[in-house]
């Protein structure tokens, strides 16, 4: 009797490692709208409303009126459409993942 074909081993996808190969330039991730950063220096935030979520290192997130959120990893802060935002890494390293509402 042949032999089963064995399925092929999914791969996972390591957000870190693929922000890392293009620094300062955001990822799009395969399939959909969610993108990744590593930042380095200052970054103007693109308009859109969704999810920023700091994976490594940390970031300050400047927003209108002299007002800030600090990320540490595993953090998220909802950005909107309707306030700019800036950020700036803290910690080398620093990646950020966007998940912008559908």
């Amino acid at each position: 009797m042949p032999g089963r074909a064995r399925p092929e081993v999914p791969q996972a996808l390591h957000l870190a490692r693929l922000a890392q190969a293009t620094p300062g330039a955001w990822v799009a991730l395969p399939g959909g709208r969610v993108r990744t950063l590593n930042l380095s220096g200052r970054l103007d935030g693109p308009a859109l409303t969704g999810w920023l979520v700091c994976l490594s290192g940390e970031v300050v997130v400047d927003l209108p009126l002299s007002n800030f959120v600090r990320l540490r990893p595993s953090e998220g802060y909802r950005v909107s459409v309707d306030e700019p935002w800036t950020a700036f890494d803290t910690k080398p390293g620093t990646v950020l993942l966007l998940m912008p509402d559908a």
